[in-house]
């Protein structure tokens, strides 16, 4: 398999997942501006959304979008856990998760990475990543993980978006559940190794 990502984005949770699972898999670094592959490719070759992450394959099928492939690979390799059974209600709450973290704490954050907003909308999208630390800061209390006892893929994906505070001057420190669940699950060996592949342990 390839994981298609650019370091420090949200393909990370990807990365960290394919690792607690045990799974052989080479990584391709996407130049967000050009949109090129590592190896030479047009990254819209691969995925037309022109976005990370993007997954291929053994059998050459790309899947894209972080919940679809986040829940393929706890559903592809069970033994590791990382998401409840199909059609329990845990594992809607699972998915409910995923939803919350994409559409409303990843996509807040967009407009802080976008060099042509203007002030006004930075402020709104700033209030609104706050508002949202500030919901899940009561959610996640005491909690190791999301849902359940064990890591899942929400918890990857949680990290993942939490770990972009300080890049658009935002400190989680402001939100100490926040704070100590991210330090949790960074201290976790394949969080580590999938953040030293990227680059991104000092």
């Amino acid at each position: 398999m390839d994981l298609y990502i650019i370091p420090g984005a949200c393909s990370l949770a990807v990365n960290i997942a394919l690792r607690e699972a045990g799974v052989r898999f080479k990584i391709r670094t996407v130049d967000g501006r050009r949109k090129q592959t590592d190896d030479g490719m047009d990254f819209y070759s691969i995925n037309s959304k022109g976005y990370v992450p993007a997954l291929r394959l053994d059998d050459g099928q790309v899947l894209t979008e972080n919940a679809a492939i986040l829940q393929f690979v706890a559903d592809r390799y069970p033994e590791a856990r990382l998401a409840p059974p199909s059609g329990t209600i845990e594992r809607h709450r699972l998915t409910e998760w995923l939803s919350f973290i994409n559409s409303e704490v990843h996509k807040a954050f967009s407009p802080l990475f976008d060099p042509g907003a203007d002030d006004e909308v930075r402020r709104y999208a700033q209030e609104r990543v706050e508002k949202r630390f500030g919901w899940l800061q009561e959610q996640v209390g005491s909690r190791t993980f999301l849902a359940g006892d064990g890591f899942t893929v929400a918890d990857a994906y949680l990290f993942t978006v939490l770990g972009w505070g300080p890049e658009v001057g935002i400190d989680i420190a402001r939100w100490p559940n926040l704070a100590r669940y991210h330090a949790g699950i960074e201290s976790r060996p394949m969080v580590r190794a999938a953040l030293q592949s990227e680059g991104l342990l000092q």
